[in-house]
């Protein structure tokens, strides 16, 4: 009797809820504020989730991935029909002939709810579904779903049946965080969707309805027999037969889970650094952010993070020159030569020819994230920057050469009186022994003769990030920075001692969308920074430091090989500079918090590092 009472009382509320809906669609039509707010909120032309980002190495394997949420939509005509007649058939058959919202399923869950005492009955629509999930809550109360029929009704208005289908397939949830129906085959079997067989369709498309419940990592048996239902239903409705139902049902369901792909983190973490780069440096942004005052680069900045969140949001694929194997090989034996203990270490290699970045490493046992000190650890380069500021200037600007005279004795500029190693005092010497052993007063000499603006000159058309206008000055020459230089940034200017021409290292070789259309690339255009006169000179001195100065105890199976050591004051930092016939590479050691490392000079912890990477 109680029930035959809620029916009628239900039934009398009807006009009520009526007129309530129609002074509500009055109300939208007439307040232009609430309109605008409807349209905010519904009126999305393009999926705004971050899809992943995929880095590629340079054999086009995958060795990276970023994500929080595991998405790869696709268009409705790539979605087998199998999946589509699933879900209308399940959730939704009324689906290409109702306004948004189905009257008739509304009611019936209004009175199995009544009945119930509760409002679980489900009466939505696929409209209905897309709308609560990506402009709504989960909230199960009357007002909320009445909002959501407003919303599901005018979300008609703006797409046709097909786009809103294809919209609700990438959107649905399939639990681990996976989203949409062509990430679900992907992580769940690890096949694109269109080659799993009708079973495994049936089984992923079981999860959506409840996918806690469902969840078939940990309740396997429960959506098998969800799918089985699933597939009850397509026989039920003749989309198949109940032969093939049979079939299906019986077929063995293996999961094949995806592993997130997240190799080599040294690497991967630089490269999403350098994304930003590029996107500036293509964007022509690259310049105004060196050049601008700091509100104004702050607003290039914030241009430059708006384009690489609207990549992020389309999915990009990363294509690097990740050298996989040495890359694995120049970490697992570096952290070797570092053994126990806080020494610290970075270093980069560049291939020649392409002057990629083919491995890196950003410290012993790196994790993602860490402080990656190949490209953020700035430290005092010491001797390792006299080639870069004084001796290829000198030999570019001047008819000197390494056989010309310089003293090694005592000289001063001001009060800046700088000693040679052990305080050593030497007379007249030729330019190549002042090179070969170091001497800082030959070098501070040869730096006052050209001039300050000659070597930052130079200095200036590599990508040195941490020189300030208070670095001009003569300690400059000597490696006596306010902050310094990065592993990185030696290393890329390095690259300049090849054959004279100078072009950005660089780790991605292009940036495609999804469909492999390019959206950026480097420009890869070379300058000349030095006449050929000069890298000889250079050359020859690095390779006679190798062979009998500071550089001894270096070997690489190469033809040449040519080194510059660097050591800071009280042997805070250890450098060393160079290249051989196919790589040019530099590498740092020290402790992240400066302390001396006199007592282990003598190991040449960073020649032996050296020597490892480059062979």
């Amino acid at each position: 009797m109680k029930q035959i009472v809620g029916y009628l009382l239900i039934i009398c509320c009807f006009p009520i809820l009526i007129s309530l809906g129609k002074q509500i669609w009055k109300e939208i039509d007439t307040t232009n504020s609430y309109e605008e707010q409807i349209q905010q909120q519904i009126h999305l032309p393009e999926i705004t989730n971050q899809l992943p980002i995929t880095m590629l190495d340079k054999n086009g394997k995958v060795f990276n991935e970023e994500y929080v949420e595991w998405r790869q939509p696709l268009q409705l005509e790539d979605i087998p029909d199998t999946i589509k007649q699933i879900y209308l058939l399940s959730e939704d058959k009324e689906f290409f002939t109702h306004i948004g919202f189905n009257l008739s399923a509304i009611t019936r869950a209004i009175v199995v709810n009544s009945s119930q005492q509760s409002s679980e009955q489900g009466g939505s629509t696929i409209t209905q579904q897309l709308v609560r999930m990506r402009y709504l809550t989960e909230e199960k109360t009357y007002e909320r779903k009445l909002t959501e029929l407003f919303y599901a009704y005018h979300l008609e208005q703006i797409y046709d049946k097909e786009a809103i289908l294809e919209m609700y397939l990438n959107e649905i949830y399939f639990s681990n965080q996976v989203y949409g129906i062509g990430a679900a085959a992907t992580y769940y079997f690890q096949k694109p969707l269109d080659e799993l067989s009708i079973a495994q369709m049936a089984f992923i498309a079981a999860i959506p309805n409840n996918p806690s419940l469902y969840d078939p990592l940990r309740h396997f048996e429960k959506t098998k027999a969800r799918q089985e239902r699933l597939i009850d239903i397509l026989s039920e409705n003749n989309t198949i037969s109940p032969e093939e139902a049979k079939q299906y049902k019986s077929e063995k369901i293996t999961l094949h889970v995806k592993d997130k792909i997240q190799k080599h983190p040294a690497y991967s973490t630089y490269v999403l650094n350098e994304l930003k780069s590029l996107i500036a440096n293509n964007e022509n942004l690259e310049e105004q952010l060196h050049t601008k005052t700091a509100e104004d680069k702050a607003k290039v900045e914030e241009q430059i993070d708006s384009k690489l969140q609207q990549l992020l949001r389309k999915g990009i694929i990363i294509h690097t020159a990740l050298d996989p194997s040495k890359q694995q090989e120049d970490e697992q034996q570096i952290d070797s030569i570092l053994g126990l203990g806080e020494l610290q270490a970075s270093a980069v290699v560049i291939d020649n020819s392409t002057r990629e970045i083919v491995s890196l490493y950003a410290g012993k046992h790196y994790k993602k994230y860490d402080f990656h000190r190949a490209y953020q650890a700035v430290r005092q380069p010491g001797s390792s920057f006299k080639p870069l500021i004084v001796y290829a200037p000198l030999f570019e600007t001047t008819d000197y050469t390494p056989k010309s005279i310089v003293s090694g004795g005592h000289y001063c500029i001001a009060n800046f009186c700088p000693q040679n190693y052990g305080g050593g005092v030497y007379g007249n010497v030729s330019i190549a022994t002042a090179f070969r052993d170091s001497y800082n007063t030959s070098a501070l000499r040869l730096f006052h003769l050209i001039g300050l603006e000659t070597g930052f000159r130079y200095i200036d058309r590599f990508h040195f990030e941490s020189i300030v206008q208070e670095d001009r000055t003569y300690a400059a020459g000597l490696g006596g920075l306010t902050y310094g230089v990065t592993t990185l940034e030696m290393a890329d200017a390095y690259s300049s001692f090849i054959d004279g021409s100078y072009e950005r290292a660089h780790s991605i070789r292009k940036v495609t969308d999804l469909e492999g259309n390019v959206l950026y690339s480097w420009k890869n255009e070379r300058e000349t920074i030095w006449s050929p006169h000069t890298v000889n000179y250079i050359r020859s001195l690095l390779s006679d430091v190798v062979a009998r100065g500071t550089g001894k105890g270096l070997w690489v199976d190469s033809s040449y090989i040519g080194a510059k050591t660097g050591t800071t004051n009280d042997y805070k930092d250890f450098w060393l500079a160079g290249l051989t016939d196919e790589y040019t590479a530099a590498v740092w050691i020290g402790y992240d918090v400066p302390k001396s490392m006199q007592s282990m000079e003598n190991e040449k912890v960073h020649f032996k590092i050296f020597n490892t990477i480059m062979n």
